[in-house]
C-alpha cells in the first residue's frame, strides 16, 4: 500500500470517528430534551457511555486526540445523569464509564502510560462537575415540589376564604333582613297604636266633637306618617337605578339651597354654600343627588342649637368633586357615628332613621361615597366623594 493510499484511509477513518462522535452527542441531546420516562432516559445515559466506550475501541491507538476527544464526551452523559437523576446518578455513571474503558485503559497503560493517567484523572472530575450538577438538579426539583406544594395550599386555603366569604355574605343579608323586618315592626307599632286608639274613640261615640276632630287628625298624621315610613324604606330597598346626564354641580347647589331655605322656614340658619374654583362637568343623576344634598342640608339644620351656619363646600380632588355640609350642631357620641347610616337608626324623636341610609346608597349607585365626622370645634361635617367619571354600583 502506497503512502497516499494510507493517508486516504486515514482520512476516512478519521472522519468516521468523528462522524460516530457527532452522532453520538446529537443522540445524547435529543435523549435529554424528547425522554420523560426514567427507564428510557437511564437506558438512554448507559447507552452513550457504552457508545464512547465502543468507540474507544473502534478507534485505532495511534489517534490519540480522538480518544482524548472522545474521553472528553464522557461529560456530557455523566452530567445529563445528574440532571436526570441527581448526584447518585452522576457517581452511577461516572462508575459505568470507568467500568466500561477500564479494559481499554488497562490496555495503553505500557506504552500509552500517560493517556491513561489523564483518563484516570479526568473521569472523577467529571463525576464531581456531574454530582454538583445533580445537587444543584435535586434542589431546583425539591424547591419545585415545595412551591408547587405552597400553590396547592393556597389553592384550597383560597377556595375555603371564598366558600367562608359567601357565608359570610349570605349571613349578612340574613342578619341585614332581620334588622329591617325589626326596624319596620317597630317604627310601625307605634303610629298603629296611636290610630287603633283614636279608632276606639270614634268607635265608642262618647267623645265630644274636638275629641273627634283630634282623634281623625291623629288618624292622618299617622296615616301619612306611615305612608313616609314605607315610601323611605321602598327607596332604600329598591332604589330607582341613577340615569347619568352631564350636569354642572353650581346649578343644583343653587337648587338645594333654595329649597332648604324653604324647609328651614323661619330659623335663624344662615345656609351659604364655597366653591373652590370652577368645577368641571359632572355625570351623574341631578335629582338623585339633589335629593342626598336636601337630606344632608335638612338634617344639619335640625341638628343646630340655636342661631348658626350651615355650609355647603365643593372642590375638586383627585379626580373626585368632594361635596361637604358643614354644621356647627351638637354632632354625635361616637356610638351613633358608627350606626349613622343603618337603616332605621335615628335621634331623632319623629324620625325614620332611612334618610342617611338611602344617600348612602345613591352615592353608592354613583360610585361615590358619604361619609361624616365631627368637626375639632363644633359640630359635624358630611361629605360626599363624587367621582367625575361615573361608576355605577349595581
Amino acid at each position: 500500500m502506497t503512502a497516499a493510499e494510507s493517508a486516504s484511509a486515514l482520512s476516512r477513518l478519521e472522519q468516521r470517528a468523528e462522524a460516530l462522535a457527532c452522532q453520538n452527542v446529537d443522540s445524547m441531546t435529543e435523549l435529554s430534551s424528547s425522554m420523560t420516562d426514567p427507564r428510557r432516559q437511564a437506558l438512554g445515559v448507559g447507552a452513550a457511555i457504552a457508545g464512547l466506550a465502543a468507540l474507544h475501541w473502534a478507534v485505532p491507538s495511534s489517534y490519540l486526540y480522538l480518544h482524548s476527544f472522545l474521553q472528553h464526551l464522557n461529560f456530557l452523559p455523566i452530567v445529563l445523569a445528574g440532571l436526570l437523576f441527581g448526584w447518585r446518578g452522576a457517581t452511577l455513571s461516572t462508575a459505568a464509564a470507568f467500568a466500561m474503558q477500564a479494559p481499554h485503559i488497562w490496555l495503553s497503560w505500557g506504552p500509552l502510560s500517560f493517556y491513561a493517567t489523564d483518563v484516570l484523572l479526568e473521569l472523577p472530575v467529571f463525576g464531581l462537575a456531574g454530582a454538583i450538577t445533580g445537587h444543584l438538579a435535586e434542589r431546583e426539583r425539591r424547591q419545585r415540589t415545595n412551591l408547587e406544594t405552597t400553590k396547592q395550599e393556597l389553592e384550597e386555603v383560597y377556595h375555603e376564604l371564598q366558600q367562608n366569604f359567601e357565608r359570610l355574605k349570605r349571613a349578612e343579608r340574613l342578619y341585614a333582613a332581620g334588622q329591617l323586618s325589626a326596624g319596620m315592626a317597630h317604627e310601625i307599632r307605634n303610629p298603629l297604636a296611636s290610630i287603633t286608639g283614636a279608632v276606639g274613640i270614634l268607635k265608642r261615640g262618647h267623645g265630644s266633637i274636638e275629641n273627634c276632630r283630634e282623634c281623625l287628625d291623629i288618624i292622618e298624621k299617622e296615616t301619612q306618617r306611615l305612608n313616609r315610613l314605607l315610601t323611605s324604606f321602598l327607596d332604600f330597598a329598591r332604589p330607582r337605578a341613577p340615569k347619568f346626564q352631564p350636569v354642572q354641580l353650581p346649578d343644583v347647589f343653587d337648587s338645594v339651597i333654595s329649597l332648604a331655605h324653604h324647609a328651614a322656614g323661619a330659623t335663624t340658619i344662615e345656609l351659604r354654600q364655597s366653591i373652590a374654583g370652577p368645577l368641571p362637568e359632572v355625570r351623574c343623576d341631578a335629582e338623585q343627588i339633589k335629593q342626598v344634598l336636601l337630606n344632608l342640608i335638612i338634617n344639619s339644620i335640625q341638628a343646630a342649637r340655636g342661631p348658626g351656619v350651615v355650609e355647603l363646600r365643593a372642590r375638586e380632588v383627585d379626580g373626585f368633586i368632594q361635596i361637604s355640609v358643614h354644621d356647627e350642631g351638637c354632632g354625635m357620641a361616637q356610638q351613633e357615628l358608627d350606626r349613622m347610616f343603618d337603616p332605621f337608626f335615628t335621634t331623632k324623636e319623629n324620625g325614620t332613621g332611612l334618610g342617611l341610609a338611602v344617600a348612602a346608597k345613591i352615592i353608592e349607585q354613583h360610585g361615590g361615597n358619604l361619609s361624616g365626622a365631627n368637626n375639632r370645634d363644633q359640630g359635624m361635617t358630611f361629605t360626599v366623594d363624587l367621582p367625575l367619571k361615573a361608576v355605577p354600583k349595581t
